[in-house]
Formats: C-alpha cells, structure tokens, sequence
C-alpha cells in the first residue's frame, strides 16, 4: 500500500479523534490494521495525534523501518514511547466493540492515568468514506466478480443440489482471484463465501442478520444453502461476496430451473423498479430512512409488501455499507437518520420471496458521487434459465 494513502487513511481518524480530544489510539484488530497499515500483522499500530504512527509488531518478524518496534507482548509499548520522546496519553482509543474483553483491558491497565474511550465507531466512521483508491479497489473487484457471476449458467447440472452448484460456483469466483474471507463486522454473523438459496429454502429463519436466511447445512451454520435438490419451477438466488483484493464486493442474482410462474417475474420487475427509483434518488445528502420509505411505497402499491425481505422473518432493511466487511455503514433502513456522502460505498437488496418458487430480485453495488450514485457490478439482472 501506498504510504501517501495510508497516510491519508490515518489523518481521517485523526479528525474525528481531535473533535473528541483524544490523543492517541492503538489499533490491532485485522480489518483496521488493513485500513491503516495496508496489511494484517500480529501487533498492535500505536497512532497519535499529532506524531508519526509506529507499528508495534509481534509477527511477522521480517518487517522493519524507522517506525517499527519488534515486541513480544504489549506491555512493551510504554518504555518504547517514552524512549522515543512521545507522551503518554491523557485520552487513549482502543476498538472497544472489537476486541476480547481480555485484551481490552490488558490494553486498558497499561494506561493506569489515562482515560480510555471505545475508538470503534470513529474508526468505522472514517472508513464509511471511501479513498479514491479504495473506489479503484472496488471497481477491481467489480469487475473480477462480474466476470464470474456470467460463467454461472455453465456450472449448473442437472440433478444438482444446492451445495453441489454452490460449490461450482465458488470454483468459478476462486478462479478469477476471489480470496474466499467473507469479512464480517461482529460475531453475531458467519457464512461461508455467501449464500445460494434456492425455492423455499430461501424463507427459512435464521439467527444472522442478512437479507435473507436459509436453513444451512448444519446447525453448527444455520444460514444458506441446506443440500436439497434443485428442482424445476424453482428460483435460485446467488449471492456471493466478492473479495477479491480484502474490499468485499456485493452482488446477488436470480436463475430458474426451468420457467417460473408470472408472479415470479412480476414481482422480479418490481425489484428492479425499486432499485431504479432508489438509485435515482440517492445522492449526497440523502437520508437513508428516505430511500428505505421510497422502496417500501413501491412494494406496497404492488402488493407484494408481504413477501419483501422474506416472509416470516423479515429483513429490516434494504441496503448496506460495504468496505473491507459486509455490514458497514450507512444502512439504508428505517429511522437511520444518517446522509449519504460522497464516497460512500454500498449494496442495495431489494428481494421478494415466493412460496413454492423462491427468491427473486436484485443486488449491486453502489458508489455515491457528487451528483449521485455510480453501480461498480455490471452483468444481467434479468432472470437467468438454466
């Protein structure tokens, strides 16, 4: 990574930092040391406000520069900063919604005067706007996902099952480079690469918070795919995380085996409707809760406002920020209250579920510009026949 870009990465933080007088943070979670460093180690990156960032760095050992500190646990930090001249902080941010309560306060007790604030929502807040490097990174992935998602109707067999197509697929999306870590802010949610949910399956409750649930394999993974046999009249929604270079890429698209009922593909045209007046409306300064109300009028108005987001087991919800995890922000959702800024990067989802066919609808990707939004994933959103 470019040190004028991290550079630049850093000095976001540090703005928000400032506005709440905090005078320095450490950062050792995976995704943030990715934001701020360009790469995941094992340590921790000691940054101040108003001095150079220093990495503190357990492993690897191969790494060395004029700011970086080869330690063996973090008790070491302190007697380094002070040889180096730096003051020991007044106010210290730690990723408090992140780390182990363990290593929190082990942090925490090697600042006994300091006082120590949670420093994940300003983090995740700088990372909400996206560099124009990570734009360039999106559309990267974009692209290396598009290229995969058309190669789908090649993979299917008939006979197959849910897994055994999902597993194709997941060769096609690893062949064009895809990483397969499927980046998830929290614990409350896991899945492997995405979900391939096809006919009722894609109604079936679960405990994570996506768009749409599915039984899973095993309840060890409640979530997605459950092994049942595709079968003809049904609808099979893939929707595959793009992780191609750490910045998760997010897309979804609809196949059938066979031909689907009218009602199928009327409710799939509303779907598209949906996301053609969102994205037409979307642009700087937008309240999110507005784009949420908009996509709900048009549900209504044709009568499928008890399917949308499932049926039983709604999603609140109709987009969501992407980054280096799936669920970052904003949320395009009900009294999110929050504007959408340039250089935001998000999915929008609008899905309707049938009994007795499946899941229909639509996701891509988004990136607001000055005067609107910009779609990064580019292939059919028509309704695929195997």
């Amino acid at each position: 990574m470019l040190i004028p870009e991290l550079q630049l990465r850093r000095d976001k933080i540090r703005v928000l930092m400032a506005q709440q007088n905090i005078d320095a943070a450490i950062i050792s979670c995976n995704v943030n040391l990715l934001y701020t460093y360009g790469q995941v180690v094992s340590g921790y990156l000691y940054l101040p406000l108003n001095a150079p960032a220093r990495l503190f760095l357990k492993r690897p050992n191969n790494i060395t520069g004029e700011h970086v500190h080869a330690i063996r646990k973090p008790e070491q930090i302190i007697d380094l900063l002070k040889e180096n001249g730096l003051a020991i902080p007044h106010t210290l941010m730690l990723e408090g919604d992140e780390l182990a309560y363990t290593e929190y306060t082990r942090l925490a007790a090697m600042f006994p005067e300091a006082t120590i604030v949670n420093g994940t929502p300003i983090i995740r807040q700088a990372r909400s706007i996206k560099t124009e490097i990570e734009i360039i990174m999106f559309r990267r992935a974009a692209a290396a996902h598009a290229k995969a998602y058309a190669q789908i109707p090649s993979a299917y067999r008939e006979g197959m099952t849910d897994a055994e197509f999902s597993i194709e697929i997941e060769r096609l999306m690893r062949l064009e480079g895809c990483l397969g870590l499927f980046r998830v802010f929290g614990q409350s949610m896991e899945i492997f690469m995405g979900s391939v949910l096809a006919g009722d399956n894609a109604a079936a409750p679960s405990p994570y918070d996506f768009a749409l649930g599915g039984q899973g394999l095993d309840p060890s993974l409640p979530g997605g795919l459950n092994g049942s046999l595709l079968q003809k009249g049904q609808s099979v929604m893939v929707d595959l995380g793009g992780n191609f270079n750490g910045y998760m890429c997010d897309m979804s698209r609809v196949f059938s085996i066979g031909k689907l009922t009218e009602e199928a593909y009327k409710a799939h045209q509303v779907c598209l409707e949906i996301q053609e007046k969102v994205a037409s409306m979307a642009k700087p300064g937008v309240v999110c809760e507005e784009l949420y109300n908009l996509a709900i009028d048009i549900v209504d108005k044709a009568g499928f406002a008890d399917n949308f987001m499932g049926i039983n087991q709604k999603a609140k919800f109709i987009g969501h920020g992407i980054g280096l995890e799936i669920n970052e922000v904003p949320v395009l959702a009900p009294r999110v209250k929050q504007e959408l800024e340039l250089g935001m990067v998000f999915a929008l989802e609008p899905k309707i579920v049938l009994p007795g066919v499946g899941p229909v609808g639509i996701e891509n990707s988004w990136v607001v510009t000055a005067d609107g939004v910009d779609k990064l994933t580019l292939c059919t959103e028509e309704i695929i026949e195997l």
